[in-house]
């Protein structure tokens, strides 16, 4: 399936149900409705996704990445006021950690807010 397709049926899906269950719930809450709901939809979803952190080849960190769906992109959640700069760039790391392309931030607050976020290559000679 092409990425604009999936991700229009997974941010369908996030819509979905911040309007079965409103604002104010934990983000915990959201992302158990949200995987009942997206793989009602016939996606395959992990959740909490290990992510290691090196430095060199020393490990420096242990983070978990929200959601990854169809082992293909990475959503990151949250149920905050909005969304602000810090929430872009976690996601973006845990692009680059997990070795995918293409992640998705969503923010079941007052109202749904997306962002979609590209891991982009630099060539070096």
């Amino acid at each position: 399936m092409e990425k604009e397709v999936i991700t229009g049926k997974i941010i369908a899906c996030a819509y979905k149900v911040h309007n079965t269950l409103g604002t104010g719930f934990l983000e915990k809450v959201y992302e158990r409705a949200f995987k009942f709901e997206l793989e009602k939809s016939g996606f395959k979803v992990e959740c909490q996704i290990p992510l290691s952190v090196y430095y060199y080849d020393e490990m420096v960190g242990n983070y978990f990445a929200d959601l990854l769906i169809n082992n293909e992109i990475v959503v990151e959640l949250k149920a905050a006021d909005s969304l602000n700069k810090a929430h872009e760039i976690q996601l973006v790391h845990y692009l680059n950690a997990i070795k995918k392309d293409f992640g998705l931030l969503i923010n079941f607050g007052s109202s749904v807010q997306v962002k979609r976020k590209y891991r982009l290559y630099k060539k070096t000679y």
